[in-house]
C-alpha cells in the first residue's frame, strides 16, 4: 500500500510550486512504479517542496481519467543510448487536455503504454510522463497482460459484447475462469494506481471501456464517496446476449458502483436496463430527464451521450503541408484521370464488415457496368488489436476478395479496389477523407466509430486545400455518407443512407444512389452533418458527462456511506442522515419501558416475503402474533390488502388479533367483534367498466391475474416478464384511468400491481383510527410500531409520524415506523427482510411473554 493518497502527485514530479496544479499544499504520496517497489520520495512534511505555499493559489477541479491505455506513443531512441522519446497520440479519443481546456480543469491520465519498459526502466518513464505529460503509467508483467488483454477482453468480452455467442470453440473464446482472475488482477492494479494520486474528497474519476468493468468496485470500497463516473465506448448487448456470461452479476454490480454510467446510445443504455431489471431485480425512472437507478440508497444515474472528435486537432492536420502534399498526389492518381473515389477505413476484425463492403462493390460493378473504369474503393484496413484465428480468416478472405474483384473488372491502369493494410500516418488518413466523394462504414456491430465524423470535417477542408484541389472556396462543400444501422454514430447522423450491411444488394444501391445524387443534396447533407459533428466535439462530450457527474455526486455529503458484501459483491449503502437501521436490541429495550402500545403491521412484502408460492401464515408466525396479543397492554393490528375472506380465514387462531382488509376499507378490533367500514360503502358498479379492460390485458399478458375483490380490483403481473409487464401496467393504468374518469374510483399501481379502489381508502385511515379509538378509552399509547414495505404502507407512515406532536400519542412516546429495505420513505427506520422483521418480533413477543401471569 502507498502511505498517503491525498495529494497531486504532480506537483512534487514537477519540482515546483506552480499554482497551475489543482490541490497545492498537500502532502505527497510515494511513487509507486510497480508493486512492491516504492520510490525513495521524501515524505517529511518540513522538507515538502511545496509546504510554502501561497493561500491565494487557485484551485481547480481534476479529473483522473482511467483506460486501458494511456493516448501516448513511445519509441525507442534511434541511437544506442538507452532511452525514449514520448508524444501524444493524436488517434487517441481520451486526449482530452484541449477538449476541456487546460485553464478550467487538470486532467491526469491512469493507464498503460503500449509498449513494454523494462521493470529498470519504469522509475524513470514514470517521472518523465509525470512531469511531461501529466500521466501515471500502469505496469503489467507481459504474461498477465496477455490473458486480461487478449484473452479475456479480446477473446470473451469483445466477441460477446458484439453478439457473437462461443457456441463452438471457433465461435469466440468460451468462459475461462482464470483468464476472468487475471482481468480482476489487473483492475485491482489499476486501483492501486489511482489510490497514489487521487484526493478522494474532490477528484473526479472517469473510467473508459470495457477493459476495466469491475475497476469501479475496487475504488469504492477504498473511497465510499468517491466521485466516480464510467463510460462504455462498445456495444452493451441484450439481455439475451448478455446473461450467458457466468460473471453477468459481478459485472453489472460493479458497474452500479460508478455514480454515472455513459453510453453512446439509448439502444445500449436501455439494454443495461433490462439486464438489472432481469438480474438484479432494479427498476429505473427518469425524473426531470435525467434516468436513475436506486441502487442501495445510492441514485446511479445513466447518460446517453455519443462522443465526438478533436476538432483543433484534427484542423491543425489538415493545415500541415505534408497533408496539402499527400492531397495533391492523391489528386492526381484519382481525380485528375476521372476517377471517383468511395473510402473505407476500418480495423481488421470480424465486426467491421470489410467483406460486405467488398462484395457490395462488386454487386455495384455487376449491376451498373457504367460505373466500370470509374469508381475506386479505397479501403484502408487497420492492424488488428486481438488476436486469434477470426483476425487471420478475415485478412485471408479480404484479400482473396479484393484479388478476385480486381482481375475481374480490373483494366490496364485501373483497380477497382485498392487496399491498404500498412499503418498510415494521421496525415495520410485525412488527406485519403478529403479527396474521397462518399465514406462506407459497413459494420455488422460497434460502438460509435467516429471515420463518419473524422471524412465530414476533412471534406470541410480550407482555403489552401480548396486551391490544390481546384474548389471555389466561396461553394459550399459537399460529402456523403453510407453507413451502417448498426454503428453507434448512425442515429446522430440524419443525411446519412443508413444500410443493413448483411443486405449485399441494398448496400450497392446505396453506393449507386451516393454517386448519382444532385449536388445541392449533398451539399446539404454535409451542412447538416458538418454543424452537428463541429458543435458536438470531445470536448462538448467530456464537458456535458462531467457536469452530469458532479451533478450526481452533490449528495454525498448529505448521506450516511458504509460498505456492505464481500470481493465483487462489494457495494455501499447511503442513506439519509436520519434515516437508520432498526436495533433489535433498541427496540426491545422500549418495549420493556412502556405500557402502552400500538403495533400495526402490513403483510405481504412485510410478514411474508413477496415472492413467496404459499401466501397464509406459518404456525411461527401465528404464534408470535397470539403472544404479542395476549399482552393486555398491546393492541396489534394486521393491514392488508387482502380481502376479509382471506384474512379471517389465515388467521383465525389469532382471537384478539385486530384486521385491516383490503387497504382498510373494512376494519375489524378483534375476532369476536364485526366488521365495520372506515369510508362511507361505495357502489360497485364501475367494476363492470374495469373488469373487461383488465381481462383484455390479463389475455394479452402472459403470467397477469386479477383478483376480484368485495371494493376493488388488482390486476398482478408477477409472474409476467418483467419489461413487458411493467409496459402492459403503464397501458393498463391510463386505459382504466381514462375510462373511470368519472366514477368515484382511484387507481393505483405498485411493484407488480396495477388496482382500483374506492377513493379516500387508505391505510392511513386504519392508522388514525387505532391511535383515536386508544385514546377515547384513554389508552393514549406510549409505544407505538409500524412496519410495511410498498408504497400503501406510506400513508400509515405519514399518520404516526405527524401524530408524534398532537394528543393521540403519549409526549414522550417510543414511535418506530419502519420500512423494508433502504428505500426513499417517510419511516425513520429500516431493516432488511422479512426475516429480520421475524427475529426483532420474536424479541418482542419474548418480553411479552415474560411478562404474562401463569
Amino acid at each position: 500500500m502507498v502511505s498517503k493518497s491525498y495529494s497531486n502527485l504532480l506537483e512534487l514530479a514537477s519540482g515546483e510550486c506552480s499554482p497551475t496544479f489543482g490541490r497545492i499544499g498537500r502532502r505527497m504520496p510515494r511513487i509507486m512504479t510497480v508493486a512492491g517497489l516504492i520510490s525513495d520520495v521524501d515524505d517529511d512534511k518540513s522538507e515538502s517542496v511545496c509546504s510554502e505555499v501561497s493561500s491565494s493559489s487557485v484551485q481547480r477541479d481534476r479529473i483522473i481519467i482511467v483506460a486501458n491505455q494511456l493516448p501516448i506513443r513511445a519509441q525507442r531512441k534511434s541511437d544506442t543510448s538507452k532511452g525514449w522519446i514520448f508524444s501524444w497520440d493524436e488517434n487517441s479519443l481520451l486526449q482530452l487536455k484541449d477538449g476541456l481546456g487546460d485553464d478550467e480543469i487538470e486532467v491526469i491520465y491512469v493507464g498503460c503504454l503500449k509498449e513494454e519498459i523494462h521493470p529498470n526502466e519504469q522509475e524513470e518513464v514514470s517521472q518523465i510522463l509525470l512531469e511531461t505529460f501529466k500521466c501515471v503509467p500502469t505496469f503489467l508483467p507481459p504474461e498477465l497482460f496477455s490473458r486480461y488483454y487478449h484473452g479475456f477482453c479480446k477473446q470473451q468480452l469483445w466477441p460477446l459484447f458484439h453478439y457473437m455467442l462461443p457456441l463452438s470453440p471457433d465461435l469466440g473464446g468460451r468462459f475461462n475462469r482464470s483468464l476472468w482472475q487475471a482481468y480482476v488482477s489487473v483492475n485491482k492494479i489499476f486501483a492501486d494506481r489511482i489510490m497514489e494520486v487521487i484526493n478522494p474528497e474532490d477528484d473526479f474519476v472517469w473510467i473508459h471501456d470495457y477493459h476495466l468493468m469491475v475497476l469501479p468496485t475496487f475504488l469504492r470500497k477504498r473511497f465510499n464517496r468517491v466521485k466516480l463516473g464510467f463510460f462504455l465506448h462498445s456495444p452493451f448487448p441484450s439481455s439475451e446476449i448478455y446473461k450467458t456470461l457466468p460473471i453477468r452479476e459481478e459485472i453489472l454490480r460493479a458497474l452500479l458502483n460508478s455514480d454515472l454510467i455513459g453510453f453512446h446510445t439509448f439502444d445500449y443504455a436501455r439494454h443495461f436496463l433490462s439486464c438489472c431489471s432481469r438480474m438484479l431485480g432494479l427498476s429505473y425512472e427518469s425524473k426531470r430527464g435525467y434516468i436513475g437507478l436506486e441502487y442501495y440508497g445510492r441514485t446511479v444515474s445513466i447518460k446517453i451521450l455519443p462522443v465526438g472528435i478533436h476538432m483543433g486537432q484534427l484542423q491543425s492536420v489538415l493545415s500541415l503541408p505534408e497533408t496539402e502534399a499527400k492531397v495533391a498526389e492523391l489528386k492526381s492518381q484519382f481525380c485528375d484521370r476521372g476517377r471517383i473515389m468511395l473510402l473505407g477505413v476500418d480495423d481488421m476484425d470480424i465486426f467491421k464488415g470489410i467483406s460486405l463492403k467488398l462484395l457490395a462493390m462488386e454487386q455495384l460493378l455487376i449491376q451498373h457496368p457504367e460505373w466500370q473504369g470509374r469508381v475506386v474503393l479505397v479501403q484502408i484496413a487497420n492492424p488488428a488489436r486481438g488476436r486469434g484465428k477470426d483476425v487471420k480468416e478475415v485478412q485471408a478472405e479480404t484479400s482473396s476478395t479484393v484479388k478476385r474483384i480486381n482481375e475481374t473488372f480490373g483494366k490496364p491502369g485501373y483497380k477497382p479496389v485498392l487496399l491498404i493494410d500498412e499503418p498510415l500516418k494521421f496525415y495520410e488518413r485525412i488527406a485519403y477523407y478529403v479527396v474521397a466523394e462518399c465514406c462506407l462504414v459497413t459494420a455488422v456491430r460497434d460502438g460509435m466509430n467516429l471515420i463518419p465524423y473524422e471524412y465530414i470535417i476533412s471534406r470541410q477542408g480550407n482555403e489552401k486545400l480548396d486551391k490544390v484541389l481546384g474548389l471555389d472556396s466561396s461553394v459550399p462543400k459537399k460529402s456523403m455518407l453510407v453507413v451502417s444501422e448498426f454503428i453507434g454514430c448512425s442515429p446522430s447522423l440524419s443525411g446519412a443512407i443508413r444500410v443493413n450491411p448483411w443486405n449485399i444488394d441494398a448496400v450497392a444501391d446505396a453506393m449507386d444512389c451516393s454517386l448519382e445524387m444532385a449536388e445541392p443534396e449533398t451539399q446539404l447533407r454535409h451542412e447538416k452533418h458538418y454543424k452537428y459533428v463541429s458543435t458536438h466535439d470531445v470536448g462538448y462530450w467530456a464537458r456535458s458527462f462531467l457536469q452530469d457527474l458532479e451533478r450526481t455526486c452533490k449528495g454525498h455529503l448529505r448521506q450516511r456511506c458504509w460498505g456492505i458484501g464481500f470481493g465483487l459483491s462489494f457495494r455501499v449503502v447511503a442513506l439519509d442522515p436520519n434515516f437508520k437501521k432498526l436495533s433489535v436490541e433498541y427496540i426491545v429495550s422500549a418495549y420493556k419501558r412502556t405500557t402502552t402500545r400500538a403495533i400495526l403491521l402490513d403483510y405481504d412484502g412485510t410478514l411474508k416475503p413477496q415472492a413467496s408460492i404459499d401466501k397464509s401464515p406459518n404456525s411461527k408466525s401465528i404464534e408470535i402474533l397470539n403472544s404479542l396479543c395476549r399482552d393486555k397492554n398491546n393492541m396489534v393490528l394486521i393491514v392488508s390488502a387482502k380481502s376479509r375472506k382471506t384474512l379471517s380465514e389465515w388467521f383465525s387462531p389469532c382471537e384478539k388479533l385486530g384486521l385491516a382488509a383490503e387497504h382498510g376499507y373494512f376494519l375489524r378490533s378483534k375476532q369476536d367483534m364485526e366488521w365495520e367500514t372506515l369510508v362511507p360503502i361505495a357502489d360497485s358498479s364501475w367494476k363492470q367498466i374495469a373488469e373487461p379492460v383488465m381481462k383484455l390485458y390479463t389475455e394479452t399478458t402472459d403470467g397477469s391475474t386479477i383478483e376480484d375483490k368485495e371494493t376493488s380490483l388488482l390486476w398482478c403481473y408477477e409472474d409476467a416478464d418483467p419489461d413487458f409487464g411493467s409496459c402492459q401496467a403503464k397501458e393498463l393504468m391510463n386505459h382504466l384511468e381514462s375510462v373511470l374518469a368519472n366514477e368515484p374510483v382511484t387507481v393505483k399501481s405498485g411493484q407488480t400491481f396495477v388496482e382500483v379502489k374506492p377513493q379516500g381508502v387508505s391505510k392511513g385511515l386504519v392508522a388514525k383510527r387505532l391511535l383515536s379509538t386508544m385514546q377515547e378509552k384513554g389508552m393514549v399509547p406510549d409505544f407505538v410500531l409500524c412496519i410495511g414495505d410498498d408504497r400503501s404502507d406510506e400513508d400509515m407512515f405519514e399518520v404516526i409520524t405527524s401524530s408524534m406532536e398532537g394528543p393521540s400519542i403519549a409526549p414522550r412516546a417510543e414511535v418506530f415506523a419502519c420500512t423494508i429495505c433502504q428505500k426513499p420513505s417517510k419511516a425513520k427506520y429500516y431493516l432488511d427482510d422479512t426475516a429480520e422483521i421475524g427475529r426483532m418480533l420474536q424479541g418482542l413477543a419474548s418480553v411479552s411473554e415474560q411478562n404474562i401471569p401463569l
